[in-house]
């Protein structure tokens, strides 16, 4: 009877399992219908503004533009006329929105089979993150062994029923003979709330961070509207921040697409041996070319120094410290590159500069998806470049080491392993 009882307990926490990985499932497929309507928006604006360019030759803002679709949605049109009601241009649009369409549908049928084709893992995943739980079987053997009153069961499961996954309470029996399974759960409950947390977090920044140049672009494209066909200043003013914008999301757009396709396994490293030599001499003289305000010097040394990398992923992690050093580090002063091996034989590729710095407080976050200190919010950043170099620097099996001080500098250190096997 005991252990009837006690392989109901271990089904039950199996379906609770179930449970939690069915919503995320549902969270992922949220979100990736947001991101393909939002990408249809974006491909059609773009496509239409781009016809218009290339059959008028310019983007005026004084011009009627409307959508008809008589007699039938099939003969759905893109109708421009000048401030006149002159008809300029009459775009057929139902097949290639009806293109752009079935191209995203396939995109997310894509996505659905991959989330599909990961739920086996992803299920596992979870069940690696649970792994307290386990605990409650391996005690399964000694609750058997006791006298456990149908009021005992009883309290295990109200008090499971009654927690909510947003509050921070602990689950409590107040019985000395469940405290194994109290503190187990408990040690599970923290893992799923910070997890939880933590995605929450980075669905909030990311929309928080496209909303602001989205604000913008639209801001601008009113003041086109208004005043952009009168006033010259005001419409050069208007593209150059459109523009501006634009490139910023499609940025940041880039680097969340990079962050997403990493957390879902899609990413896959394209491993080879690679000179970290030429590697960094590239970054330095690309530095040179693209850089004029800083100067660069690469601590070149006369050995070799040969790792097994993907060579482009590497190179990016590196190009985006030095993005960070060249941004926090006054016009004039230097930057150093270098590369070597530790004592222990493992190669090191560094970045050094003497710029603002970090206060240690800040060094602890400064992997955190979308985390900025204070000192550098008013620089232009979206706070994900650190948090691709060290998903990269992680798939290396490596790790980083920081050095920094506040109005001195920063050395961030990438260091591989010594003996890099396929991973």
């Amino acid at each position: 009877m005991d252990e009837n009882r006690g392989t109901t307990e271990t089904k039950r926490m199996t379906s609770i399992v179930r449970k939690l990985h069915l919503s995320w499932t549902g969270r992922k497929i949220a979100i990736y219908l947001s991101w393909d309507f939002f990408l249809f928006a974006v491909l059609s604006v773009g496509w239409l503004i781009d016809q218009e360019i290339t059959r008028l030759g310019a983007l005026e803002a004084g011009r009627q533009r409307s959508f008809e679709h008589f007699p039938s949605l099939k003969k759905l049109a893109y109708v421009i006329k000048d401030g006149g009601g002159k008809k300029l241009m009459d775009i057929p649009v139902y097949h290639t929105l009806l293109v752009i369409g079935i191209f995203l549908a396939v995109v997310l049928v894509i996505q659905i089979l991959g989330l599909c084709g990961d739920y086996a893992k992803e299920e596992q995943s979870i069940r690696r993150i649970l792994a307290p739980i386990n605990e409650i079987a391996l005690k399964a053997d000694e609750l058997s062994k006791m006298t456990f009153s149908e009021d005992k069961y009883q309290q295990i499961e109200e008090a499971i029923s009654s927690l909510q996954p947003e509050e921070s309470e602990l689950l409590s029996f107040g019985d000395s003979d469940l405290q194994g399974i109290e503190a187990a759960m408990n040690n599970l409950l923290v893992r799923m709330r910070d997890s939880y947390r933590q995605q929450a977090r980075f669905v909030n920044d990311a929309s928080h961070e496209l909303r602001t140049p989205i604000a913008v672009i639209q801001g601008y494209a009113d003041m086109l509207a208004r005043w952009g066909s009168r006033d010259e200043k005001v419409l050069k003013e208007s593209i150059e921040a459109i523009r501006h914008e634009s490139g910023h999301m499609k940025y940041l757009v880039e680097q969340l697409l990079f962050l997403a396709r990493g957390d879902s396994g899609k990413t896959r490293l394209n491993l080879e041996k690679v000179s970290l030599n030429e590697l960094m001499e590239e970054i330095y003289e690309e530095s040179l070319m693209i850089d004029e305000k800083h100067i660069y010097r690469f601590m070149k040394p006369t050995e070799e120094t040969l790792v097994t990398a993907d060579s482009a992923l590497l190179k990016q992690a590196v190009r985006i410290l030095t993005d960070n050093a060249s941004k926090y580090t006054r016009e004039g002063d230097e930057i150093v590159l270098s590369l070597g091996r530790t004592r222990a034989g493992e190669a090191y590729l560094q970045v050094q500069d003497m710029g603002i710095g970090m206060a240690e407080a800040d060094v602890a976050h400064m992997f955190e998806r979308f985390y900025r200190a204070d000192e550098v919010r008013s620089c232009q950043g979206t706070g994900l470049g650190l948090a691709i170099a060290k998903w990269i620097v992680d798939k290396h099996r490596g790790y980083f080491e920081i050095l920094s001080r506040t109005q001195l500098g920063t050395r961030v250190r990438i260091v591989l392993q010594k003996n890099p096997q396929s991973y």
